[in-house]
């Protein structure tokens, strides 16, 4: 079973994703901000992080940051509705992300992008 560790702070969002990857057969530990990130990826160990850029205390990309710098080879996906921002993609690929999915999205998109990384 591979684990999940999804950052968002819309509870919508949350929710609909966290409920189809537990369907697809993840293991899902979700966090609404970018503290509960980090301390949910130091006790959880998961393979793979989908995050949200814009969180409540550190961003997505302080996230991916400090995952990439101690752990380099856990897959990193950003999901942003800033998309069309190219600078804040580049600074997100520039930081080690893995992928980058533009909001809105099909959460069976999603699944396609994560199962290209475990």
């Amino acid at each position: 079973m591979k684990k999940i560790l999804f950052v968002e702070d819309d509870e919508l969002i949350l929710k609909m994703v966290e409920f189809k990857l537990k369907k697809e057969g993840y293991i899902v530990s979700i966090a609404k901000d970018g503290n509960a990130a980090i301390e949910n990826f130091n006790s959880f160990k998961p393979d793979i992080v989908v995050t949200d850029i814009m969180m409540p205390y550190k961003s997505g990309l302080e996230i991916t940051y400090i995952i990439k710098k101690t752990h380099p080879n856990i897959p990193v996906i950003i999901l942003s509705a800033l998309g069309e921002d190219e600078a804040s993609v580049q600074k997100a690929f520039k930081l080690g992300a893995n992928d980058f999915i533009t909001k809105p999205f099909s959460p069976n998109e999603l699944i396609l992008r994560i199962s290209r990384f475990i």
